[in-house]
């Protein structure tokens, strides 16, 4: 446990068992004294994701509160049949429909493990997501150590894939939707998207970590497209092992932070009866840097999972 200096707000970080996340108890989000945000700031990089329960933000504060991880990105266009965004760095996360059009996006299915918004050149950096409606149950949500998948994979399979890119289909919203003007039936390896090294260096913990975006709609650039499925197979069914992860089930007023740089996440379905609505804003992202084969040669795992 670790607890800061004695400020008007201390911060204890108590570690999850699992190969990452923290809780965090901090008091109000809406007042922290900046001790207290260095201190939450460096328990985002040292555990991945965060928890802090009990919070009431509307979307200004969301917003004030993200702005101190750094400068807000514009959420991504809102899918086919989704209301209008009023705050163009609040993205609403949500399956209820109002007056026949959706309030938000990603609806009640199961969200397959992914990073977000892989699809775009420069992917975000930290994510927060606030629970302010909730289902009885179902809707949970699983993170994965992509640190730690990196640092335990059998040697063969990181010989394959050291020095290889991934393609990020960008046909397909986060949602799976095919965007207007695509048919679904493009060659991936001529499909628009950008590419991201799979191996790739955290700029702030100076970490290494495996960057895979998406199962779906993904290439390994250079491969023939059975060779990359092949492969993908592979490495996902090795990043995604249980050991690497842990399931959060939500509880109202819950705040989840992670680093989109160095983990992934998905989201079970639950009753589409149900109401839940997730708010979330996320910090702009920078260039992703490519691990060399000297810094692959010599890892030095990330202190967490240890």
């Amino acid at each position: 446990m670790v607890n800061t200096a004695n400020t008007a707000t201390a911060a204890k970080v108590i570690p999850f068992k699992a190969q990452l996340g923290a809780e965090v108890h901090c008091g109000d989000l809406r007042e922290l004294d900046d001790d207290t945000f260095k201190a939450i700031r460096r328990a985002s990089l040292d555990h991945l994701v965060l928890l802090i329960r009990g919070q009431s933000l509307n979307d200004d504060e969301l917003v004030a509160f993200g702005r101190r991880f750094g400068e807000l990105a514009a959420a991504a266009p809102v899918h086919i049949g989704q209301k209008p965004r009023e705050r163009p760095e609040i993205a609403i996360i949500s399956n209820v429909i109002e007056n026949g059009m959706a309030i938000g996006g990603l609806g009640d299915g199961e969200a397959v493990w992914h990073s977000d918004s892989s699809f775009t050149p420069v992917p975000p950096t930290v994510s927060i997501l606030h629970a302010l409606e909730l289902p009885p149950s179902g809707g949970g949500t699983g993170f994965a150590n992509m640190y730690r998948a990196l640092e335990t994979m059998p040697t063969d399979l990181l010989k394959r894939i050291a020095g290889k890119t991934i393609k990020a289909d960008l046909r397909y919203t986060s949602g799976g939707q095919l965007r207007p003007g695509y048919t679904g039936q493009e060659d991936i390896r001529e499909a628009p998207g950008p590419s991201h090294p799979i191996i790739r260096k955290h700029e702030e913990s100076g970490h290494h970590a495996l960057y895979l975006g998406r199962r779906p709609y993904s290439y390994i650039n250079g491969l023939s497209l059975d060779e990359s499925e092949a492969l993908l197979d592979a490495v996902w069914a090795h990043a995604t092992k249980p050991e690497f992860t842990w399931h959060h089930q939500w509880q109202l007023g819950d705040v989840l932070i992670w680093d989109n740089r160095c983990c992934m996440h998905r989201r079970d379905a639950f009753d589409p009866k149900s109401r839940r609505i997730m708010h979330r804003t996320q910090c702009k992202g920078v260039p992703i840097v490519a691990t060399t084969a000297q810094e692959l040669a010599q890892l030095q795992p990330h202190p967490r999972a240890a």
